[in-house]
């Protein structure tokens, strides 16, 4: 098991998720159920799943949590760029958001590469 709060990548989707849920507080009420709630899961997967494969027991089954991880981040940058297109957010926080999303990607790619070096020696 390790400790997913020293991962760098977990600290900036926790902030990125902290971040969408005050965004997605100023979008219509129109979109509680629809855009707000799936937008705040995705982001809110990120995280969870970098802690859930953290506490499993072998290097690979963290891996697969890492994929499921990255794939939230993947429908994450769709649901800011549609938030954006809708008018929910104005284009410079969209830039911003989506810089973040693309860095938490790039930092799981990685650190899955890295991972599966590990295993496959």
């Amino acid at each position: 098991m390790k400790d997913y709060k020293k991962f760098l990548v977990w600290q900036k989707a926790h902030q990125l998720t902290l971040e969408i849920y005050r965004v997605t507080k100023n979008f219509p009420k129109s979109e509680q159920f629809n855009l707000i709630s799936q937008i705040n899961r995705a982001s809110l997967s990120i995280p969870t799943n970098i802690a859930e494969g953290c506490g499993r027991e072998s290097q690979k089954e963290l891996i697969r949590f890492l994929y499921i991880s990255s794939g939230s981040a993947h429908e994450m940058e769709y649901f800011l760029l549609v938030s954006k297109d809708l008018g929910f957010i104005e284009k410079d926080l969209y830039n911003k958001l989506n810089s973040e999303v693309n860095e938490i990607k790039k930092m799981l790619a990685s650190l899955i590469r890295k991972i599966a070096e590990t295993v496959n020696r």
